[in-house]
């Protein structure tokens, strides 16, 4: 057993250093863009005079490294070949991978800097669950018009499944969608008319709302509260009537894209319909797991990054005049080495699951099957695992970062505090981790419909 990534993984890597290093790097240090990562990076990126949104120029250095990405080859990696991505037999293992690198690197990791700047979810290599969404379950014009759109930036979603009354519980949402046909204007009969849906309710932390050109809004079309059966996706364009941005939700890290939307009598034609009637949460499930086990490496990796930060401060100080460095006490010592044998070990395991999900990808390309169907009976405990250890761990180690760098580590010149800040909302989102926990306890205890991973592969 082989434990050591493929020659052409390293080769892609570092390939990905090079165009950091000639490309992006060079734009980063240019026209002070710097103010964007360093301790201005807050109130560089934050318009305090738009209600904290993003800064149009803040958004312009993103969408530019972007640009350059996709010019180079590197981000549409994960997309099928369609899309101009490399459809790759280990997209989930080289992903992990690359996703660990990026934010475990001592010069731009920590998933603060332009090549990696996770707070907007860049990345030079991209992650594009709406794009996949389209894919699987878009109708041919949508397939069409959406997704080289979307590619180009000129296509932007809002995910509307949350609820100000309703988190993971999403089986219980209030937002309705109910037929009726629509009269076109100056209109008299009603054959005339469109056939749709009127969504009426509110969904809560509509990320990138102000921005958006769309919005997937999950809306209760049949069946009672609490059933998965009777949840529909609907491609809302953000300009159509009846849509309302309440509020900015101003959160922990700044700035804010972050919006509380109403939709009050919002109609929309059954071509806005994504996917089947009725079948919705599918939708919403389709990527779950890919964007865990990414979510995990970046998190895993940020941690790597800032415990090596503390080991390289801890050497270097010199304490009490006493001749002795920081790295000598074993009060120092002693929570550095539990945290960095759990980044190792975790590493380890998102690795192996991330190969393990293109088993189970590799298997379901010849059987005909749905993957993340079969990703979801196998392997879901395992991700799950995966994923809320991750987001703790990076958590933690920010935490023993600032500590070993005393008053420095707290101050924004350092970049432990931003990356405690940004990590700890992936304890919430994605799934909290108790719905992780319960998750794996799900297939330990097998209970809540689950079983056993033995017997689930017999199914």
């Amino acid at each position: 057993m082989n434990f050591d990534y493929p020659p052409d993984l390293i080769s892609h890597i570092t390939s990905i250093d090079t165009f950091i290093n000639t490309t992006i790097l060079p734009l980063q240090h240019t026209n002070d863009n710097n103010r964007f990562f360093d301790h201005r990076r807050e109130y560089a990126r934050t318009d305090w005079d738009q209600g904290g949104l993003p800064r149009r120029e803040w958004e312009e250095l993103l969408t530019q490294a972007r640009i350059l990405s996709d010019k180079a080859g590197l981000y549409r990696f994960a997309l099928p070949k369609l899309y101009g991505g490399a459809e790759h037999p280990s997209t989930n293992l080289w992903m992990s991978a690359i996703r660990f690198h990026l934010a475990s690197h001592p010069i731009y990791g920590g998933g603060l800097g332009l090549a990696n700047d996770l707070q907007n979810e860049h990345s030079v290599v991209g992650n594009f669950p709406d794009v996949l969404m389209l894919h699987h379950f878009g109708t041919a014009e949508q397939k069409r018009t959406l997704i080289e759109a979307r590619l180009r930036g000129e296509f932007r979603v809002t995910f509307g499944l949350t609820e100000p009354g309703h988190g993971s519980d999403a089986t219980f949402m209030d937002t309705s969608a109910v037929r009726r046909r629509r009269r076109r204007r100056g209109g008299r009969k009603e054959e005339d008319g469109v056939d749709g849906y009127e969504i009426n309710g509110v969904k809560k932390w509509q990320t990138g709302a102000h921005s958006c050109t769309h919005m997937i809004i999950f809306a209760r079309t049949s069946g009672k509260a609490g059933s998965a059966r009777g949840i529909t996706a609907f491609l809302v364009p953000r300009e159509t009537e009846g849509v309302e941005v309440v509020s900015y939700e101003w959160t922990f890290n700044m700035p804010t894209d972050h919006a509380t939307v109403r939709l009050s009598g919002v109609f929309i034609p059954e071509s806005g319909i994504l996917g089947e009637v009725d079948a919705g949460l599918s939708i919403a499930q389709t990527f779950v797991h890919e964007n865990r086990i990414r979510q995990a490496a970046s998190s895993c990796g940020a941690a790597k990054f800032c415990l090596d930060k503390a080991i390289e401060r801890a050497r270097a100080r010199t304490v009490w005049g006493e001749g002795k460095k920081l790295a000598e006490h074993q009060g120092i010592q002693f929570p550095v080495v539990e945290l960095t044998t759990q980044v190792e070990m975790l590493r380890l395991l998102i690795l192996k699951t991330s190969w393990d999900m293109d088993r189970v990808v590799e298997g379901c390309v010849k059987t005909g099957t749905t993957p993340w169907v079969e990703i979801e009976k196998t392997l879901s405990d395992k991700v799950a695992m995966c994923n809320y250890w991750a987001n703790r761990l990076a958590c933690q180690s920010a935490d023993r970062a600032i500590q070993i760098h005393g008053g420095d580590g707290y101050s924004r010149h350092y970049p432990f505090e931003h990356i405690y800040r940004h990590f700890r909302r992936y304890r919430i989102t994605e799934g909290s981790e108790e719905i992780q926990m319960r998750k794996v306890a799900a297939y330990l205890f097998e209970f809540g419909g689950k079983v056993s991973k033995e017997k689930s592969t017999k199914l």
